[in-house]
């Protein structure tokens, strides 16, 4: 909500993807018709208010049995504080003024609006708990997990090792500046014995409303520049990442590997080598497994797949890669070839079809180079 008329425009409303962690697998609230749960939050503090209407209700008295109460698992994930009725919330409105984002201005960039017809700026911002106020914005600002994020958790905000990283669209109102929120990524920093810690993304997330525009890339890029300027950094992980998350780290390592000289064509050519594995991880910050996977993509760049014998090549490349699994099944099959019984080892031979291997080998092929040609055609667009 930016203007009191936003409040009842479907426009600027958006749902859950996922309600089972707040009523359960069946994502069910019993015994109301017509429920509707509304939760708003001011665009920039994110002060919140929480509503809900019915047209009916089953009563204990006389259906004998007793509705879900709604409100109180509301109450378990929104923070106290919250307003109940619209001319409150309204008031706060008034004083989103005066909200301005905390701590330290990293990335300023511009996205063009199709339907605004102009260009629209956005900041990204390093924060942390001794920033005044943070605590309580964090805490509106997390529940926003449990409706996007499957497996969300909220995370020990006295631990000092957290770093939070927030996005903002400035925006216009009656001739001031405002600042609406799009997203954070939370960043655990481990230590890494002697002297390097290892900061791995533990969750991300850019509002339903800003999804699709770029927010995410830009968010991870930035936060990966952030540390790369760092010494006592080794390099940067992720937590469980999902499978959008990986694909947005292919594209934002991609582009920042691009320009090293040990993926230059010439030596994408000749194959994944130690030089790769160090400079990504000296000048970049990025382990050795995320760098094979640049390796990957770029070396596909660089590859005719109308030659047959450059096809051949990098397709032996990624499958010697991709085998290891495999492999590690043929030796267990060996092991098993002289410890067990002649009728154990049938039952176990039945579950290991080696042209179950190669057909499944090919199609995780087939899905790789799927996956990176998207990467090679987003950064083409870049």
């Amino acid at each position: 909500v930016r203007f009191p008329e936003d409040l009842e425009d479907d426009n600027t409303t958006f749902n859950p993807e996922y309600s089972h962690q707040v009523f359960g697998d069946d994502e069910v609230a019993f015994g109301y018709k017509g429920l509707k749960i509304l939760l708003y939050y001011i665009a920039g503090n994110l002060s919140t208010l929480f509503r809900m209407e019915y047209t009916a209700k089953v009563n204990e008295n006389f259906d004998c049995v007793e509705a879900d109460d709604v409100e109180s698992k509301i109450r378990e994930i929104i923070p106290p504080g919250f307003c109940t009725n619209t001319d409150d919330f309204l008031s706060l409105l008034e004083k989103e003024v005066n909200f301005k984002p905390f701590g330290m201005l990293l990335h300023t960039y511009s996205v063009h609006n199709e339907e605004a017809g102009q260009d629209i700026t956005y900041q990204i911002y390093k924060a942390d708990m001794t920033c005044p106020g943070f605590r309580e914005y964090h805490e509106r600002l997390q529940t926003f997990l449990m409706w996007f994020i499957e497996t969300a958790s909220f995370i020990d905000v006295d631990d000092e090792r957290w770093n939070y990283f927030l996005v903002f669209e400035k925006y216009n109102k009656d001739g001031a500046t405002l600042f609406a929120t799009v997203g954070y990524m939370t960043v655990y920093n481990y230590y890494v014995y002697p002297d390097k810690t290892r900061p791995r993304v533990s969750q991300m997330l850019i509002l339903p409303p800003f999804q699709g525009e770029g927010h995410g890339a830009r968010l991870l890029e930035t936060v990966h520049r952030y540390y790369m300027s760092s010494p006592t950094v080794l390099d940067i992980t992720a937590e469980d990442p999902s499978e959008n998350y990986v694909k947005l780290r292919d594209f934002v390592l991609v582009k920042l590997c691009q320009d090293l000289l040990c993926f230059s064509p010439g030596k994408l050519m000749q194959g994944f080598s130690q030089e790769m594995v160090m400079e990504a991880q000296q000048k970049l910050k990025i382990n050795k497994q995320h760098t094979r996977r640049v390796y990957e993509i770029l070396r596909l760049r660089a590859t005719d797949m109308g030659d047959a014998e450059q096809s051949r090549s990098y397709r032996l490349d990624i499958k010697r890669r991709l085998i290891g699994p495999y492999k590690k099944k043929q030796r267990e099959l060996a092991k098993m070839r002289r410890c067990l019984r002649p009728e154990e080892l049938t039952n176990q031979l039945n579950q290991i079809d080696l042209n179950m291997q190669h057909e499944q080998l090919e199609e995780s092929f087939q899905q790789l180079v799927s996956d990176y040609r998207r990467v090679l055609e987003r950064l083409a667009q870049a």
